[in-house]
């Protein structure tokens, strides 16, 4: 009898997990391997080209790496570019065929010279421009603002200009700066200060720069020090800049004082938009997405809005049982990674919870301090055009590194990682999305409907060679690609 309850039990195991880990509805195509020269898994970047070729950044220990592959993936060549010994990567921006990368060298204590590597993945030609020179004070850092996402560097959608924004705080005055560089010679078109006070911080949170040269910077300024909250109400003004060669335009964005918001991200869609989360408690939680239209034209405040988080996002996190009780309560940490626009006057936000822990170990004679980063849950919105959350989805997710990316193609949100072989829907409706310790991993395509229905399709089972990026990937021309995780035997994957 509990031999038969056994197959029973196992055969159920079976049939519930077929069920519901289905098939990828996306076309899978793997390419043949390539003996890679170098040995580097910091991918920064992976770029197609306007011919359709493939371009990909990687960081060495002391060297940039370009690897250029052709329409079929085949590898073209391979570009080591050495780095000076106080020289630093910062950031990369790519358009058309080249690729820009953003270094700082620190030669001295308070001297900071800006570098751009431009890199042609077209014609393999490489050029090394000095941008600007810059001093801070004591370990003032001259990029600031950035939690996840490095917020510090803009490209127009036609490719024609750059922005870049540096701190500039000294001992007696707080002030940052804005410079606009011509992509084509990288000639410096404007440079402006924006935000000075002698007492009051700022935190940068975006930056866009239009095809007319307008710089839009979004940003929290403190009203006294550095606290978010002072007697229970928020200590900060969300300031807008509008900066242009000729003029510069400051916005402050009204918020409640019972209102607490960590960042605003700029949504420049049909219209132009400031999105975020809000918090009734404090600056770390959230209870739903605030807004802000704005006129770019009067440089006005149309309309404002809150939306409280749907309860669709509680039971994917804790379950149907305990989603009633937890709604009532906010949510932790999330930080918004992605705004997606699908065509029609929709966005999608899609965000992590990220924070970080540490623990002493004792060991005997002494000890040490060891810090552990935290990528879990994923949180799914769709707004409408004035938004209004249509619905929310989240992912009951736990890792401990940045491993997923997202697309949208064809009327359905994608969201792609990787994960314990084996999902099992728990019986209060969860899905938990992570690997357990002795557990072999399998690349999914978490699938949204345009209706917020969720599909967790398995791509494939990870084995030896073919574990693949998702977080280094990107998506262009209806196809996402990325490459897999090894030392010397590299290849693609293409899903359209």
């Amino acid at each position: 009898m509990k031999l038969l309850s056994k197959l029973i039990f196992v055969v159920c195991f079976i049939l519930a997990n077929s069920a519901f880990s289905q098939v990828s509805t996306l076309n899978v195509t793997e390419t043949s391997a390539y003996r890679d020269i170098v040995k580097s898994w910091d991918i920064k970047g992976i770029y197609t080209t306007d011919n359709s070729n493939i371009g990909v950044l990687r960081i060495g220990k002391r060297e940039l790496i370009f690897d250029a592959f052709d329409e079929n993936y085949s590898k073209i060549f391979t570009k080591i570019i050495k780095l000076d010994s106080k020289e630093s990567y910062v950031d990369n921006l790519f358009y058309g065929d080249e690729i820009k990368v953003f270094t700082v060298h620190a030669p001295k204590r308070k001297e900071r010279i800006v570098y751009c590597h431009t890199f042609n993945f077209k014609d393999n030609t490489y050029k090394k421009t000095k941008l600007l020179d810059a001093s801070v004070e004591k370990k003032q850092p001259l990029f600031s603002g950035g939690n996840k996402r490095q917020t510090s560097f803009a490209m127009s959608p036609n490719g024609k200009y750059l922005a870049i924004t540096t701190d500039n705080v000294k001992k007696n005055l707080n002030s940052y700066l804005i410079h606009v560089f011509d992509t084509n010679d990288l000639s410096l078109v404007f440079s402006k200060s924006y935000n000075e006070h002698k007492e009051r911080f700022y935190e940068q949170n975006d930056i866009i720069i239009t095809n007319n040269q307008e710089v839009f910077v979004i940003g929290k300024q403190f009203l006294k020090g550095r606290s978010e909250k002072k007697n229970g109400e928020a200590n900060y003004d969300f300031i807008l800049n509008k900066i242009t060669n000729k003029n510069l335009e400051t916005l402050k964005v009204e918020t409640d004082k019972d209102q607490h918001i960590r960042s605003l991200k700029i949504n420049n869609n049909k219209t132009f938009q400031l999105l975020g989360f809000y918090s009734e408690k404090r600056v770390s939680q959230i209870k739903g997405v605030c807004s802000f239209n704005i006129d770019k034209e009067d440089f006005t405040i149309t309309s404002k809005k809150i939306s409280p988080l749907p309860t669709s996002v509680y039971e994917d996190l804790y379950g149907y049982r305990k989603s009633k009780k937890k709604n009532k309560k906010e949510l932790s940490n999330f930080y918004i990674d992605h705004i997606i626009d699908d065509g029609i006057g929709n966005s999608f936000i899609v965000a992590e919870e990220f924070f970080v822990t540490s623990s002493y170990v004792n060991t005997g004679m002494g000890g040490y301090s060891t810090i552990t980063y935290h990528y879990d849950d994923i949180l799914v919105l769709k707004l409408d055009e004035e938004a209004n959350i249509k619905w929310g989805r989240s992912i009951y997710k736990r890792d401990g590194k940045p491993a997923y990316n997202v697309f949208f193609k064809d009327d359905k949100l994608h969201v792609l990682l990787n994960s314990g072989k084996n999902l099992l829907k728990k019986d209060d409706g969860r899905t938990k999305v992570s690997k357990g310790l002795f557990e072999s991993s399998s690349l999914y395509d978490i699938e949204y409907s345009i209706d917020g229905n969720v599909n967790y399709n398995k791509i494939q089972d990870n084995k030896g060679k073919s574990h693949y990026l998702p977080y280094y990937g990107v998506f262009n021309d209806g196809k996402f690609i990325m490459e897999n995780f090894a030392r010397l035997r590299k290849k693609f994957m293409i899903l359209e």
